[in-house]
C-alpha cells in the first residue's frame, strides 16, 4: 500500500507514530488507547469499514444491539454504571438519526457518551445521497461537541479530544461523524498522548476561592433553616464521600434530585431523601421553608422547583456548579460559585476543621423536618391485589438493596425511586431530564456489561418496555444477564394518572390492551400482549405473577437465574404515584392523598 501525504504534528505534542493503516483501523487503535473495552454498534453501508476494523481488535468487545436506539441506551447505561464514556456506533442516515434520542438523553442528564457514525463519501455530502443526513448539524444543539472528520490524519486527535470533552467538566455526549473515504484512507497516524489546547474550553477544573467558601460558611453559621440540595453533579464528580463529611460537620439537612439518588444514605438522620414532583414531603417542605439553600451540582429543573415564583421564597440561594451557564438560568442565585464540587466540599470541610467555626444551632429545624418525615412517609395501601409499590419493596428486600436498578419512564420509575432505597451512587439509572420511554432494558444491558459483578434489574412498565423489547435478543445472544421486573398494568400509567386527576378520567388513547376487555388481576385471559410468549420467542426465561402468595418465589427465581429473565407482575392500573406536586403549583400545594 502507498502511504498518502502525512500531516506533521506539532513537535511540542508528545505521542507516538503508528504504522500505515486505514482510517478505520486508526479509529479503533485510538479507541483502544482510551481504554475502551466495549462498543455497542449496528453496521451499515457507511460504517462497514469501521466494523471490519473492529473484527481485528482483540481489546474491544463489539455488542450488536437490535436497533440503534437500543445501542445508544446501552452506552448510556454503561456510562452511568462506571463514570466512563460509553461508546455507540451507527451507520449514516437512518442509523445515525436513530441515535438522536439517545444523544439528547445523555445531554440532558450530563452523561459522558461518544457516538460514532459513518457518513457518506465526502463528494456526496450535501447532495441528498443515499442514506445521507447532516448528522453534524442536526446534533449540534444536543452535544457537548460535534466533529465531522474531513481529514483522515485528524482522527487520533479527534478521538483524544472527544473523550476528554465527554468526561471532563460537566460531562456530556460527543459526536464523531466519519465519511467513508476517511475510513478507507491509508496513512501513518500520530497518536497524541494528551489534549493540548481546545478553543473556548479550559482544560483545568475551576476551583472556588477560600474567600468564597469562607463566606458560605459564615452564611451557614447565621442560618436558622438551611438546606443542602444536591444533584447528579455529585455523582459525576465522585464527590459523595466529600458530601457526607461536609454534611456531618455542618449539620445541614440533605435532600437531592433523582439524578442524585445514592449520594447520601437515606437512613442517615440528616437525610430528607429526594424531593421534587413525587419526592418526599420532608424534602419538598424543607426546601420550600428554607432561609439558606446550598445547591450543589444540580440545575433547578422544573420538576424540582414547581412554580418558580413560589419556590424557596425566603431562601438566600448559593449555587455551586462547574457550568456557569446554569447560574441564574431557572432560579436566581444570590451567590453563584463556579467550581468543581468535589474540591469545594472537601475544602469547606478542611476550613471547618482549621478554623474556629460557629456551627449553627439547628435543633428546632431538624425536629421540624423529622416530624415531617414521621408524619408523611411514602405509603400505599395493601389491597386485594399486588401493587407496583409492593413489588418494588419485595425486590428491595430480596436483593438486600444491593442491585443496580434501571427504569423505563412512568409511574414505575417513581415507585422504583420511592421504594428501592439507594445507598450508593450509580445504582439508580434512569432517563430523567428527557424522560425517554424504552430506556430501561437496554440501559440494564449496558450496565450489566459494565458491572458483571452486580445484579442489574430493569424495573419497567409495559408501555415503556415494549418500545425496545427487541433488546431481549441482544441479552440472550450475547449472554448478558440483565433482568427485568415488568409491572404490567396495560395502560400508560402516568398519563392515566393525570387523566384521572385533571381530565375527569377521559382516556385519551392511553389503554394498551383491548379497551373493551381489559386484562389484569381480575381478568387474566384478557392480558395482552403476552410477554411470556414474547420472551419464549427470544429464548428468554419469563414468569407471570398475579397472586400475592407467588410474588416472593417469583422474585427469588428471577434473582437466582444466571441468564436474562423477565418477571411480569400483573398490577392494577388504578394506583397513583403520591405525593405529587401538580404542574404549576408549589411544594406547599402538593397532593398527599
Amino acid at each position: 500500500m502507498n502511504t498518502e501525504s502525512i500531516i506533521q504534528p506539532d513537535p511540542e505534542i508528545k505521542g507516538e507514530r503508528g504504522p500505515a493503516m486505514k482510517g478505520a483501523d486508526v479509529l479503533v487503535a485510538a479507541l483502544e488507547r482510551e481504554g475502551v473495552d466495549t462498543i455497542f454498534a449496528y453496521p451499515g453501508g457507511a460504517s462497514m469499514e469501521l466494523h471490519q476494523a473492529l473484527t481485528r481488535s482483540d481489546k474491544i468487545r463489539t455488542i450488536l444491539p437490535r436497533q440503534e436506539q437500543g445501542g445508544g441506551f446501552m452506552a448510556h447505561g454503561y456510562a452511568r454504571a462506571t463514570g466512563r464514556a460509553g461508546v455507540c456506533m451507527a451507520t449514516s442516515g437512518p442509523g445515525a438519526t436513530n441515535l438522536v434520542t439517545c444523544i439528547a438523553d445523555a445531554y440532558m442528564d450530563s452523561i459522558p457518551m461518544i457516538a460514532i457514525t459513518g457518513q457518506v463519501y465526502q463528494e456526496f455530502i450535501g447532495k441528498a445521497a443515499f442514506q445521507e443526513t447532516d448528522f453534524f448539524g442536526m446534533t449540534l444543539p444536543i452535544v457537548k461537541h460535534s466533529y465531522l472528520v474531513l481529514t483522515a490524519e485528524d482522527l487520533p486527535r479527534v478521538v483524544k479530544e472527544a473523550f476528554y470533552l465527554a468526561e471532563s467538566g460537566r460531562p456530556g455526549p460527543v459526536v464523531i461523524d466519519i465519511p467513508k473515504d476517511v475510513q478507507q484512507k491509508v496513512f501513518e497516524p500520530f497518536f497524541p498522548d494528551e489534549v493540548s489546547e481546545l478553543e473556548g474550553y479550559k482544560l483545568d477544573q475551576p476551583k472556588a476561592t477560600d474567600e468564597e467558601l469562607i463566606e458560605v460558611l459564615n452564611l451557614i453559621s447565621k442560618a436558622k433553616k438551611p438546606v443542602l440540595y444536591t444533584g447528579g453533579g455529585i455523582i459525576s464528580a465522585d464527590a459523595h464521600k466529600e458530601l457526607r463529611e461536609f454534611a456531618e460537620l455542618s449539620g445541614l439537612p440533605v435532600t437531592h434530585t433523582l439524578m442524585g439518588l445514592g449520594v447520601f444514605d437515606p437512613d442517615h438522620p440528616q437525610s430528607c431523601y429526594w424531593y421534587g414532583m413525587h419526592g418526599t414531603v420532608a424534602g419538598n417542605w424543607a426546601v420550600c421553608e428554607s432561609d439558606l439553600l446550598l445547591c450543589c451540582g444540580a440545575r433547578f429543573d422544573d420538576r424540582i422547583t414547581g412554580k418558580v415564583d413560589k419556590y424557596a421564597q425566603e431562601a438566600y440561594v448559593i449555587h455551586f456548579d462547574v457550568d456557569k451557564s446554569e447560574h441564574n438560568k431557572n432560579v436566581h442565585a444570590h451567590f453563584p460559585i463556579r467550581t468543581d464540587i468535589k474540591y469545594a466540599l472537601k475544602r469547606m470541610s478542611e476550613l471547618i476543621k482549621e478554623k474556629k467555626w460557629e456551627k449553627p444551632d439547628l435543633k428546632t429545624w431538624m425536629a421540624t423536618i423529622t416530624g415531617w418525615k414521621n408524619d408523611y412517609p411514602f405509603k400505599y395501601e395493601k389491597g386485594k391485589h399486588i401493587t407496583s409499590q409492593e413489588a418494588v419493596e419485595a425486590l428491595y428486600e430480596f436483593s438486600k438493596g444491593e442491585a443496580i436498578i434501571t427504569t423505563g419512564v412512568g409511574q414505575h420509575q417513581m415507585w422504583a425511586a420511592q421504594y428501592y432505597r439507594y445507598k450508593e451512587p450509580r445504582t439508580y439509572i434512569s432517563s430523567l431530564g428527557l424522560g425517554t420511554m424504552g430506556f430501561g432494558y437496554p440501559a440494564a444491558v449496558g450496565a450489566k456489561v459494565a458491572r458483571p459483578d452486580k445484579e442489574v434489574i430493569d424495573i419497567d412498565g409495559d408501555g415503556s418496555f415494549l418500545m425496545n423489547v427487541q433488546e431481549l435478543a441482544t441479552a440472550k445472544i450475547e449472554k448478558i444477564n440483565a433482568k427485568c421486573l415488568l409491572l404490567n398494568n396495560q395502560h400508560l400509567g402516568m398519563v392515566v394518572q393525570w387523566e384521572d386527576r385533571f381530565y375527569e378520567s377521559v382516556r385519551g388513547h392511553t389503554v394498551l390492551c383491548d379497551p373493551e376487555n381489559i386484562g389484569g388481576p381480575e381478568n387474566e385471559e384478557a392480558i395482552y400482549p403476552d410477554y411470556i410468549k414474547m420472551c419464549e420467542g427470544f429464548g428468554v426465561k419469563a414468569r407471570r405473577i398475579i397472586k400475592r402468595e407467588d410474588l416472593y418465589d417469583g422474585i427469588r427465581e428471577m434473582l437466582e437465574a444466571d441468564e436474562p429473565f423477565l418477571l411480569e407482575v400483573i398490577v392494577p392500573y388504578t394506583e397513583h404515584v403520591l405525593p405529587m406536586i401538580p404542574q404549576g403549583k408549589s411544594a406547599k400545594e402538593m397532593l398527599i392523598d
